[in-house]
């Protein structure tokens, strides 16, 4: 002891103070430090540190609505979902994203799957904002994440609808397709509350009540575990799914006009001329919607876009072609309603019409000698019509084919509709620098030229014939209902003009439709029916100008790029019309030959269906009451 107490002597008062304020002011510091390290915590960073230790165990979660239905008239399923299966990545379950990703090609390659390309998703991410890595996936990529959870910390498996449409090829023009939400659709759509990773209408029906049919998105509160997979349910609110849709569509009609068009380009349009109901609308070729519900690959995309054929084109509403003889029926009513000729008037047709130093020929090339007006429409004299034009000119004719709905879109529920053209000699002088020539307007009078129509349009035509004068806008929707049948919205006629013709020229023309299917020497003969209950009207439209020579017309005429375009249109019955339907066939020849039979198939179909029984109509196709077999 003395000699500790020696020790302690051994320091002076002074020295020991000295020492002992430096280990003080070394603690307060220390202490200092951790108290402002806590508060910087538990103030500044609490909120977001909060967040992650939350996030650690319990996860939102995205409760995607089912989207609403797609039928027909008859309320046939024509769009459906299923359940799918999507790997989604939860960036703040591990810092190294990339290495996450490289696992899970590498499981994927040991079994010969593949793995979508993702750009950059380092650069794009955020730790709470789940990161979508691949759609619909198959059972097979299912079962290798699931089985490998633990190697993929932050990988999760999610239930997802998706959207099956049932007719494929056959209605994909009407219907479309559905698609991610796009930069651009974000930029777009703000109010729409939109988030990456939706889906959305990209084209047809689809796109065009994208709104009512998306439906509203619902969230979760999931408790996970460690390895980020859900324990259990915290808290929900449902999604309210979307609106269903009714069309106008008859499945068994699109179902005959798609089998009778086969592989050929074209487009049918089927009309009720009483309301301005859409039937039927095909175009040919057509594409497979369904390619587009996982995220359509590259290869798919390629072929598509690069086809000649241009598959993604909606030929019925967006195809442009010269009406050829079936808008002779508006030059007719131009010269009726101007005064210029009676039904009387006559012509002589020796097969040419001469115009200075130049010869227009007209079908018949030995002619049809004196015809009057009905004898013009049934036999199609195309001499007669020259004269009318000659008498009309151009701007007398744009006026009254612009009357019939022509040269501008005629607003039906898809977008990308296109107008036509109907030239007038401002047009020309305008566009292109010249002055209009009378050779041109003759050319006009039997719809060659620069006369433009759309499928659509000259269906819209003839339904205004058939009901007497009235124009209405061709709709494709009859009713929008909720999920639980409810209608929400109904969709009537809607009335948009009146031809300005008298009824006794409506009358005239008619009858001249009906002597052209069910006269000898009716140029659409081939669709008279025991009933005798149809109207129509052939044309064949020129693709480009033939030479004056007739044997180089006639070497002209076999290539096929340089066929003439076939085109139908009629409507039935006679009296009292139910049903329009105009045809066009791309470089198929003579309307006659070609798209009168076509138009002929949907019309039978049409009469077949009025004489079924309800459960005769669920239980049996279109090719089954024909006997058509399935391309």
């Amino acid at each position: 002891m003395w000699k500790i107490g020696d020790r302690l002597g051994g320091y002076e008062p002074g020295q020991f103070k000295q020492r002992f304020r430096m280990l003080f002011i070394i603690v307060s510091v220390a202490l200092s430090l951790l108290v402002m390290r806590l508060w910087y915590l538990q103030v500044i960073k609490g909120d977001e540190l909060r967040q992650r230790s939350e996030n650690n165990s319990v996860r939102l979660r995205k409760i995607k609505p089912m989207r609403g239905l797609i039928m027909d008239e008859g309320r046939r399923v024509l769009v459906d979902n299923q359940p799918s299966f999507d790997i989604v990545f939860i960036p703040n379950r591990t810092k190294d994203i990339r290495k996450v990703i490289e696992k899970i090609k590498a499981l994927y390659t040991e079994r010969s799957l593949k793995f979508p390309a993702l750009t950059s998703p380092s650069d794009r991410v955020k730790p709470f904002v789940p990161v979508l890595l691949e759609r619909n996936i198959s059972m097979e990529k299912l079962a290798v994440v699931e089985t490998h959870a633990l190697e993929l910390p932050g990988v999760v498996t999610e239930v997802t609808p998706v959207r099956q449409y049932l007719n494929g090829e056959m209605t994909a023009q009407i219907i479309g397709f559905t698609g991610e939400v796009s930069r651009e659709d974000l930029d777009r759509n703000i109010a729409l509350h939109l988030a990456p990773g939706d889906m959305i209408g990209k084209f047809g029906i689809e796109k065009f009540l994208d709104d009512h049919l998306r439906g509203k998105n619902g969230a979760e509160q999931v408790e996970v575990n460690a390895a980020g997979k859900a324990v259990r349910s915290l808290g929900r609110i449902q999604s309210e799914p979307g609106d269903n849709v009714v069309l106008t569509i008859n499945s068994a009609i699109q179902e005959a006009a798609w089998t009778a068009i086969g592989n050929r380009a074209g487009a049918v349009a089927v009309l009720d001329p009483r309301s301005g109901a859409v039937l039927a609308l095909v175009s040919s070729p057509s594409f497979d919607p369904n390619l587009f519900n996982g995220g359509i690959s590259f290869d798919d995309w390629e072929s598509l876009s690069n086809d000649p054929r241009h598959p993604m084109e909606n030929r019925s509403i967006s195809g442009q072609y010269p009406p050829g003889s079936t808008y002779k029926v508006v030059v007719a009513a131009a010269a009726l309603e101007e005064g210029l000729i009676t039904p009387e008037t006559s012509f002589y047709c020796n097969g040419a019409f001469k115009m200075g130093d130049r010869t227009f020929r007209c079908w018949q090339e030995k002619g049809h000698g004196n015809v009057n007006l009905h004898r013009a429409i049934v036999e199609s004299c195309d001499v007669y019509f020259y004269n009318l034009g000659k008498m009309l000119g151009v701007d007398r004719i744009a006026y009254y084919a612009r009357a019939f709905g022509l040269g501008a879109p005629l607003g039906i529920d898809l977008n990308r509709e296109k107008g036509g053209l109907i030239p007038t000699k401002q047009w020309k002088l305008s566009r292109l620098r010249q002055s209009w020539q009378m050779g041109e307007t003759i050319s006009l009078a039997i719809g060659q030229g620069y006369n433009l129509v759309t499928p659509i349009q000259l269906a819209n035509v003839y339904a205004a014939l058939a009901n007497g004068g009235a124009l209405y806008r061709p709709r494709l929707i009859k009713q929008l209902e909720s999920s639980d049948g409810h209608v929400v919205k109904r969709y009537g006629p809607e009335k948009q003009g009146v031809l300005p013709v008298r009824p006794q020229t409506i009358a005239l023309i008619n009858q001249a439709l009906w002597g052209a299917v069910n006269e000898k020497g009716g140029t659409g003969y081939v669709l008279k029916r025991q009933e005798q209950d149809v109207c129509g009207k052939t044309g064949t439209s020129q693709v480009i100008g033939l030479p004056q020579d007739a044997k180089a017309r006639k070497t002209k005429r076999v290539s096929a790029n340089f066929r003439d375009h076939a085109l139908f249109v009629c409507f039935a019955p006679y009296r009292n019309p139910e049903i329009v339907v105009a045809v066009i066939l791309e470089h198929a020849g003579h309307g006659g030959a070609a798209a009168a039979p076509v138009a002929r198939k949907v019309i039978e179909t049409y009469f077949a269906l009025k004489k079924m029984t309800p459960s005769q109509l669920q239980a049996q196709s279109a090719a089954e009451i024909r006997g058509i077999p399935k391309p």
